[in-house]
């Protein structure tokens, strides 16, 4: 057995799905059911798909891999409450594709109560749904909107005695990201697990650097380790940025050359069981930082590593994002890069030029990931569970007003961070950002 095997975190518990649902039941009203539905494949030309990846919503409530399936949360259902349709058994598809769970085999692998298959789906919904007042669905998602549309209409068509009609429809998504925006401890170890391949994969691209290199060809590097290590690929469109690219906050070209003496920024993290790493390195190409360079990736350096040190129980994200810009406004200053006594007030002008971006965003089953920000009005405080990413940067464009050595240059550092009830946990601390150590990992090459 590999290493990374044996090493491999456990998948999300039967009874953790089951406490998932319990607890979303607990937040509707008892006459409300709640309708999800899962992800459909995608074609990507004539009869190839995009690879399947299921809705995240529907994921964390079933861990249900297959596509076209519906999921119904019915409270104080005596047959079940969970009732699940998905693809109906044909051998013949099945040749092709792969066998399918069937509806036996989603109440036995995923422990649901029911499970029916989707040429059942239409005759049984209006049933299933009678005596329900309103129904919680992602208002969202234009197909679940339709589907609740029709049965509505076929409800109010075959009315029941003495059961109403589930004339309301109320939005399920905040309740539900309200809770996925909290992790378990079985998510923070698929989270680490994922922060882990990432940072092998950006360790690589650093050993294999040097000029003449295409992006594309950092990129392949990152890419092949996240599945050598077994993730599913990666967590979004890597970002491979060499010199001036950098400036491109979502840069995803990935064409160009990377050339003797310029930097070049990697924003890539893999996704294992669903769970998005995401990480943020800036290196030199033949691995050796020019003094601009290093003053001005010590400059994002100090400010990220301040950063996560205010990570903690009580903190804000809005506060930590303000100690960013005044540290990176300070550094900039010190460089020359902003006046001293300029009209307009240093951290107005790094907000507006030079760092135009959030420090944080949460981080999950979606690499941006759900949950609100702000509480009543106010930003929320950060809570033990909850994992995000701080990821200051600085792009500096080149414009005659800079100073000629820091133009067109482009920096971000970034790293998964968990909330603990002390503090924090860096879940991507094996990939180098000290120059020091940059440099050293690259000398091995």
């Amino acid at each position: 057995m590999s290493i990374e095997a044996e090493c491999r975190p456990r998948a999300i518990r039967l009874d953790e799905y089951r406490s998932r649902r319990r607890r979303l039941m607990d937040d509707v009203p008892a006459d409300a059911a709640v309708l999800l539905p899962g992800a459909s494949l995608v074609t990507r030309s004539r009869d190839s798909e995009f690879p399947f990846r299921q809705d995240s919503d529907f994921h964390y409530l079933t861990g249900f891999p297959e596509p076209d399936a519906l999921l119904l949360l019915l409270p104080g259902r005596a047959e079940g409450e969970c009732v699940l349709f998905c693809q109906d058994r044909d051998p013949a598809m099945e040749t092709w594709t792969g066998q399918r769970l069937g509806a036996e085999g989603a109440v036995r692998v995923h422990g649901v109560d029911q499970a029916f298959e989707n040429a059942e789906r239409d005759a049984r919904l209006v049933e299933l749904l009678a005596g329900y007042a309103t129904l919680y669905l992602p208002l969202g998602n234009s197909s679940a909107l339709r589907l609740a549309e029709r049965l509505r209409a076929e409800l109010v068509d075959r009315p029941r005695q003495n059961a109403p009609t589930p004339l309301g429809f109320a939005d399920v998504a905040p309740l539900l990201h309200e809770q996925r925006l909290i992790k378990s401890e079985g998510e923070l170890a698929l989270l680490r697990h994922a922060g882990e391949i990432s940072a092998h994969a950006h360790r690589r691209a650093m050993r294999v650097s040097r000029p003449g290199l295409a992006e594309y060809q950092l990129q392949a590097e990152l890419e092949h380790e996240f599945r050598w290590r077994g993730g599913s690929g990666p967590a979004y469109a890597s970002i491979v940025a060499g010199g001036r690219n950098a400036g491109v906050l979502h840069y995803i070209d990935n064409r160009d050359p990377l050339r003797d003496g310029e930097l070049v920024l990697i924003d890539a993290g893999a996704e294992f069981d669903l769970y998005a790493g995401d990480i943020t390195r800036t290196f030199p190409v033949n691995g050796r930082f020019t003094s601009a360079q290093r003053a001005l990736y010590e400059v994002v350096l100090t400010a990220q590593e301040r950063a996560i040190d205010a990570v903690r129980p009580g903190a804000t994200l809005a506060a930590i994002h303000r100690g960013v810009v005044s540290d990176l406004a300070a550094g900039l200053t010190a460089l020359g890069v902003l006046a001293e006594d300029g009209e307009e007030a240093p951290e107005a002008i790094v907000a507006r030029r030079f760092y135009p971006h959030a420090t944080s965003h949460w981080l999950g089953l979606d690499v941006h990931d759900v949950g609100s920000y702000r509480r009543d009005g106010e930003p929320r405080t950060l809570l033990p569970g909850m994992v995000l990413t701080i990821e200051p940067g600085l792009y500096l464009p080149d414009n005659d007003d800079l100073p000629a050595a820091f133009r067109g240059i482009g920096i971000r550092i970034e790293d998964d961070v968990a909330v603990t009830p002390e503090g924090c946990e860096v879940l991507t601390r094996a990939v180098p950002k000290q120059v020091a150590d940059i440099e050293a990992l690259m000398d091995e090459k």
